[in-house]
């Protein structure tokens, strides 16, 4: 016969100390990756900061004492696996590349980040704060990303000197998130086609007034 006592009783916590050490960058990527995952599985209302110390292994004391709250790490999970404008590919082309960059941000918006994006969004409604920290990285990284090809463009002669301006960096990105937002994902590649070739390619081919 089963020992009602010993069935009822719960498995012993998992002691991460036994597991194997992980400190600094490593310990912070395992977590990040465990937020997407997380995100992806469960959604933005759902997620929580146990259950990401539980797929990542870790303790929950190392994930708050980075990121005290889960809007934290979402965030930082997320921009972290945004286009790097230090990494990004140089086709020869000011179109292409654009397009190129568009794509995969489309790409990322119809997966955990796209999820996230319109928690983070409903959020943040209420505190300015917040509110401000996401729409600057948001509006950051693409500025950044687009600043990169435009200089490239200028070099070759595609793009106009003086065309960057900030208002005209954040046009692309700000518009895939529009159409994501009111439409959902996937974004469709003849919006993204339409944003670079109506709007973008046109846009930096003349200086700014």
């Amino acid at each position: 016969m089963t020992n009602p006592g010993i069935a009822g009783r719960r498995p012993p916590p998992t002691d991460h100390r036994k597991g194997p050490r992980r400190r600094g960058e490593e310990l912070h990527a395992a977590i990040r990756s465990a937020a997407l995952a997380e995100l992806a599985e469960v959604g933005y209302a759902r997620f929580t900061m146990d259950a990401v110390a539980v797929r990542a292994k870790a303790s929950k004391a190392s994930l708050y004492r980075r990121w005290p709250q889960r809007i934290d790490l979402i965030m930082d999970a997320i921009y972290e696996n945004l286009p790097d404008p230090d990494t990004l590919p140089d086709t020869g082309s000011f179109r292409e590349d654009a397009l190129s960059v568009l794509r995969e941000t489309g790409a990322l918006l119809d997966g955990p980040a796209g999820e996230a994006m319109r928690g983070l969004l409903t959020d943040v409604l209420t505190d300015k704060e917040r509110a401000a920290e996401v729409r600057e990285r948001v509006r950051g990284n693409g500025a950044n990303v687009m600043g990169v090809l435009v200089r490239r463009a200028v070099e070759r002669g595609e793009c106009a000197p003086g065309s960057a301006t900030p208002r005209r960096l954040e046009t692309g990105s700000a518009l895939l998130r529009y159409h994501f937002l009111f439409n959902g994902a996937p974004v469709p590649d003849h919006v993204i086609v339409g944003i670079v070739d109506e709007v973008i390619v046109p846009l930096f081919a003349a200086p700014a007034d």
